[in-house]
């Protein structure tokens, strides 16, 4: 558990970055700290490992004052992510990851076993770790850079911006894993980020921030959609937080068609009416086959439109299925990505009618 308790920061030459900050980020769940450029958010994560020094009030970890604790002592049990990833060029990826272990006083030996481990565990091929850094692409890096923050087995884990030097696709994707590696491992995390969706996806409590270092709302994301509190925030979380508040809320029943896909190479009936799913080989979802069209199906002939979502996702994702495929109908998949059938967007917005009712006092 960090704790936050009136800390402010203060400059020579009289700017305050940090005013009255008091907050708790909760022991085993990820809080992120969002505003905008200048707020302090960074600055308040800067501080939980002393690399900035407060001027005013306590930091506690665990009960325990940080301004009391041997600096180094301290920034051991604390792994740290950055934007840019900060590896050593002249080191393998491997031994990049077992850098902190080793400083943490873990044997070589048991250090490369760990690195080893870790870099499967966010992703990356064995064949990755006797690779330099500059060798890797920069989502790749960027999970190096996660695994050696991991490899000390620190307390907290404190991130800034760690995913906003990649392009979007791969930010998604290796925000999803490291969702994924937070359900295992359970850290105390505090992540800074400029990105209100990312910290929507991404926190179990979000930290609003205002220029000048106020902190103007602290809250789980589905009650900060809710309830904004103020003009600010609610600007901040933007004028379509009804829908993103869809992220939140689940179907707790749900028609789902189980109509035969085709699969890619597959023969089409001649006048065969409708849009037809289509997958390949191992099930997965390709797209859609388009009415009128006849013989086999082939893969430059497909229509990706839609987006899968799975029974058990947030309506928000079952709408985006459905609106964004050719007729209404979205592809539902299994948790291995394979074809499950189709939900018709009538269902979808009826379970989201159903959903809003059973939330309304009575």
């Amino acid at each position: 558990m960090i704790t936050f308790e009136h800390v402010e920061k203060r400059y020579p030459d009289g700017t305050v970055a940090i005013g009255d900050l008091s907050f708790t980020a909760a022991t085993g769940q990820l809080t992120t700290l969002v505003g905008p450029s200048g707020c302090g958010k960074t600055t308040s994560l800067r501080m939980i490992n002393r690399l900035i020094q407060p001027t005013g009030g306590r930091i506690l970890l665990d009960g325990e004052p940080t301004l009391d604790m041997d600096l180094i002592t301290l920034r051991r049990r604390i792994g740290y992510v950055i934007q840019h990833v900060g590896l050593f060029p002249h080191r393998t990826v491997a031994d990049n990851v077992a850098t902190t272990a080793r400083l943490a006083g873990i044997g070589k030996r048991a250090a490369r076993t760990r690195a080893t481990e870790l870099l499967e565990r966010v992703g990356l091929a064995p064949e990755l770790a006797a690779r330099y850094p500059w060798q890797l692409s920069g989502g790749q890096q960027q999970r190096v850079g996660v695994a050696r923050a991991l490899a000390a087995d620190p307390d907290v884990l404190l991130m800034d911006e760690p995913f906003s030097a990649v392009d979007p696709v791969v930010r998604a994707q290796l925000q999803q894993q490291f969702l994924q590696l937070q359900r295992e491992l359970g850290k105390t995390i505090v992540m800074v980020t400029h990105d209100i969706d990312e910290a929507l996806t991404m926190g179990d409590r979000i930290a609003v921030f205002r220029t000048g270092g106020d902190l103007v709302r602290f809250a789980p994301p589905e009650e900060l959609l809710r309830e904004p509190g103020d003009r600010f925030v609610a600007d901040f979380v933007g004028g379509d937080r009804g829908y993103r508040g869809l992220g939140f809320v689940h179907a707790r029943s749900l028609t789902i068609d189980d109509e035969e896909a085709l699969v890619v190479g597959a023969e089409r009936a001649a006048g065969e009416a409708g849009w037809r799913p289509v997958v390949d080989a191992a099930g997965i979802p390709l797209g859609w086959s388009g009415p009128g069209e006849a013989g086999p199906v082939l893969a430059e002939q497909i229509t990706v439109t839609s987006t899968p979502a799975r029974r058990d996702d947030s309506l928000r994702r079952l709408l985006n299925a459905g609106l964004s495929a050719p007729d209404g109908r979205g592809i539902v998949v299994d948790g291995d990505g394979r074809y499950a059938g189709t939900v018709a967007l009538a269902e979808i917005t009826g379970a989201l009618v159903r959903e809003r009712g059973a939330a309304e006092p009575a």
